[in-house]
């Protein structure tokens, strides 16, 4: 007996619901990582003055460039497994240790007993950030609530490249920093009957997209600052798909201790997309 469409939508979106189940379930062990971003417990900006950071060994300054920390007698900084605190003593006793410059959104990670130690640049500035896997924050984490799956959220789109990238500032999650992408060019789509477009950047993946955007839903179901959604390399036509049941929260949805990028002007959508994560049950209180 042929299978009625009825039943063939039901599978369809039992199959579409069961796939995002098992991305979100992955997403949502990824935030939770004993070091990652919910374990943050310090966001220290260096400047030229040395200076002692609170939850991280050493005494720290930068200065032309490059990050100088010294280490003093007991005080353990591993790199890749490698102690730091090794070799001949300065003056006053201590092992300085100096290092290359990091490019902008580039950061590495150092090990100080249980905590990693993030040093970083962001908005041309250099910080620090402990991740300790005691941190409050994390040990309480209880999920991000969001939407649940809808097909009709799943669009496709064109991606529409520019003749050049456009370095495109946007702002940020903390006062006093700018950040600068390169935009190679925009997704065209329709929602609800509305022509929209969505300025991208270059995605983490080979070929993919980032997007950061805020709707209608923002700052009333969603988090108010940003939404991201990640889009898959467009195909050979520039077809893409804009799946915004996958839009996730950033870290400054969860902590002020993020430096997160604001979306673009043209990125701030008056059309509700009821898809994706919404505000976190550690913001929702104070909303």
């Amino acid at each position: 007996m042929p299978t009625s469409t009825h039943t063939e939508s039901d599978s369809s979106t039992a199959v579409f619901a069961a796939e995002w189940e098992q991305w979100h379930a992955a997403h949502e062990r990824r935030r939770a990582d004993p070091h990652g971003f919910l374990a943050v417990t310090h966001l220290h900006w260096l400047g030229a003055e040395p200076s002692r950071l609170e939850g991280v060994p050493g005494i720290w300054s930068v200065k032309d460039d490059a990050v100088t920390v010294v280490l003093e007698a007991g005080e353990s900084l591993l790199r890749a497994g490698k102690e730091l605190n090794s070799g001949a003593p300065n003056a006053e006793g201590g092992i300085a240790v100096v290092f290359d410059p990091i490019a902008e959104r580039e950061g590495i990670n150092l090990t100080a007993g249980p905590a990693v130690v993030e040093l970083a640049k962001r908005g041309g500035e250099y910080i620090v950030r402990p991740r300790h896997p005691e941190n409050p924050l994390l040990n309480e984490y209880r999920g991000t609530p969001a939407y649940a799956p809808d097909a009709r959220f799943a669009v496709e789109g064109t991606y529409v490249q520019f003749e050049e990238p456009r370095p495109t500032t946007v702002g940020a999650a903390v006062e006093g920093i700018v950040h600068v992408y390169e935009a190679p060019g925009e997704i065209r789509f329709e929602l609800d009957g509305q022509d929209l477009t969505l300025t991208a950047f270059n995605g983490h993946g080979p070929g993919t997209l980032s997007v950061l955007f805020t709707d209608a839903t923002s700052g009333k179901t969603t988090y108010g600052a940003n939404r991201s959604l990640t889009v898959g390399a467009p195909d050979a036509d520039g077809r893409v798909i804009l799946d915004f049941n996958r839009a996730v929260n950033l870290p400054c949805a969860y902590t002020d201790l993020a430096t997160c990028p604001l979306p673009p002007s043209e990125n701030r959508l008056e059309v509700a997309i009821e898809a994706g994560e919404q505000i976190p049950h550690e913001r929702q209180a104070g909303q």
